[in-house]
């Protein structure tokens, strides 16, 4: 699985249910985005490499495919044990590789081993249905419809950097339970976590050859397994950029894609504000807001927003800030090229005459969590996905004009809505354009059996346990023709 050269870790990629190097004889370095320096090395797999493991995925799907639910179950249960047996082991790689706090990082473990275990009972209770003929006016008496949910193939999946686990396994396991083989394809910030997930579900006993890891140079085999006439679908989790293009790429073939978002918070004259004030800064700034469900942008009713912007001055300077080692809020961003961009993104506000209540600040790739108000429609910060810890404040006069500047977006994944009064927060979330409204609440993803999805540029499909089954299976009918 791994090996120790100069007390540097070169792990071996998981091709065909063997770890092994790569033919390329390339590694790619691993860098922590808080230590500066290389953890470990992954392997740079080759395109025939990816010949190789998508061939042996579809041998070994069909005998896969035999088993009944509960056996396939029994697989998926084991790696749920195995993940939380080495919970603490898994924390440490996501916290050293993706910068996530300690704390969050075995929360992200044990969230994902829940997920494991829902997503088998979910597939074991979803059952078929028959059709009589004689249902539709006219239809003839003696046909029986059975109709039955049955695998695609082989499914491509293909995670962030941000839930190396949780996200990964979000794919994994729908596809393995809805009997299917699979590519995994981890973003190669957050492939070493990857790697430990994998090396749990091995241990469980997963059959040789079902699903293979595959870290590598995406100028190499990004788009090579995308158009690979071997996959049969494809599940991804990143970026809107990258998501336009793999929909372009991708031919006749099922695609779910969860991508970006500018969560905007809209505040009306009527919030509570202690409730506003706490969901917007959890929202926000957790995780140094690489979240793409992380609050964007808040929409404020002016009447209340010096109150608001107040208040939110106070919390944000209470940020604990510095090493995800700590358990701090705030910790470096996963790249210095990140931090650039956000960074650009409060230069350009401040240029145009944005208010800076508190923050821009850096050090490296350490962006200081950083507020911004009185800030207009001509100001990139406004309307672009910033990932990282800095809050535009809009001020708005009314319902209407905030339901305007959130369907202005190009993004749609959630939204809040802070109102005391119900029936007006149901008539705005009924307004904005959003896969999902919280009421009252920050955006966050989950519970992971709710359906989880966005509209416009952030997304397409359905995910969320219950969805992930449906959409990596397809339904077969069989007409029975009764005497």
């Amino acid at each position: 699985m791994a090996s120790n050269v100069s007390e540097l870790t070169t792990y071996d990629a998981y091709l065909a249910g063997e770890w092994k190097k790569s033919s390329s004889g390339e590694t790619i370095a691993i860098q922590s985005p808080y230590l500066h320096d290389t953890i470990g090395r992954v392997q740079a797999v080759t395109q025939d490499e990816v010949d190789q493991a998508i061939k042996a995925a579809h041998k070994a799907q069909k005998e896969w495919a035999s088993l009944s639910l509960s056996e396939r179950g029994v697989f998926l249960n084991r790696w749920a044990d195995e993940l939380v047996k080495n919970e603490q082991d898994i924390a440490r790689s996501v916290m050293k590789e993706v910068g996530k706090g300690f704390k969050d990082s075995r929360k992200e473990v044990v969230r994902t081993a829940d997920l494991i275990r829902y997503t088998v009972q979910e597939a074991l209770h979803m059952h078929g249905e028959s059709l009589r003929g004689d249902g539709f006016p006219g239809g003839p008496q003696k046909k029986l419809g059975i109709v039955e949910r049955v695998p695609l193939g082989v499914v491509l999946a293909i995670s962030p950097f941000n839930y190396p686990i949780n996200l990964a396994a979000s794919k994994i396991a729908p596809a393995l339970m809805a009997g299917n083989g699979v590519i995994f394809k981890p973003a190669t910030q957050g492939s070493i976590s990857g790697i430990k997930m994998i090396e749990a579900l091995d241990r469980a006993g997963l059959p040789k050859g079902l699903l293979s890891l595959t870290t590598g140079r995406g100028s190499v085999i990004g788009d090579y397994l995308v158009e690979h006439k071997g996959i049969d679908m494809i599940s991804f989790t990143g970026g809107s950029k990258t998501g336009r293009h793999l929909s372009k790429q991708s031919v006749m073939i099922p695609l779910v894609l969860e991508l970006g978002g500018k969560d905007p918070a809209i505040v009306c004259d009527d919030a509570d504000m202690d409730v506003a004030v706490k969901s917007i800064m959890n929202g926000a700034f957790s995780y140094s807001g690489q979240r793409c469900t992380a609050i964007k942008r808040v929409l404020v009713n002016e009447k209340v927003a010096d109150e608001l912007v107040n208040r939110l001055k106070a919390e944000v300077e209470k940020l604990t800030i510095g090493s995800p080692e700590d358990d701090s809020t705030i910790v470096p961003l996963i790249s210095d090229k990140s931090a650039d961009f956000v960074q650009s993104l409060i230069d350009d506000a401040l240029t145009k005459k944005a208010t800076l209540v508190t923050g821009n600040k850096r050090e490296r790739n350490l962006i200081y969590p950083t507020l911004l108000d009185h800030v207009t429609e001509d100001m990139d910060v406004a309307w672009i996905e910033p990932f990282g810890p800095v809050l535009p404040i809009i001020r708005v006069s009314s319902d209407e004009q905030a339901v305007e500047m959130a369907n202005k977006s190009e993004y749609g994944l959630q939204a809040s809505v802070f109102s005391q009064d119900i029936d007006r927060a149901l008539e705005v979330a009924k307004e904005v354009e959003a896969g999902t409204v919280q009421i009252n609440g920050r955006t966050e993803r989950g519970p992971d059996h709710f359906p989880f999805l966005g509209v416009k540029a952030s997304g397409m499909g359905v995910q969320g346990i219950h969805n992930s089954l449906v959409s990596m299976s397809r339904q077969r009918v069989t007409v029975m023709n009764l005497k």
